[in-house]
């Protein structure tokens, strides 16, 4: 499984690389949440979560369905 969802968030990569930012598999859980580090501009973005749960949990609970729970930042930021 860790293969097809690397193999899936390489297709959103280049998406975000076009406006500085980039993503980074970290692991897949036994709970099967996938966990990502946002890179670049993605890092510090204010619409971080939304890239996250929008755009790349979507596209890999519409790949994957239920081995997909939840897609997770390991480098989360409060924002005021």
């Amino acid at each position: 499984m860790r293969e097809k969802i690397i193999e899936a968030i390489e297709q959103v990569r280049p998406f975000l690389q076009r406006d500085g930012g980039d993503v980074k598999f970290v692991d897949y859980t036994d709970d099967k949440v996938v966990l990502v580090e946002l890179q670049g501009h993605c890092a510090g973005c204010p619409h971080s979560q939304a890239t996250v749960k929008d755009g790349i949990e979507g596209l890999l609970k519409e790949m994957f369905g239920d081995e997909v729970a939840a897609v997770e930042p390991t480098n989360k930021f409060e924002w005021m």
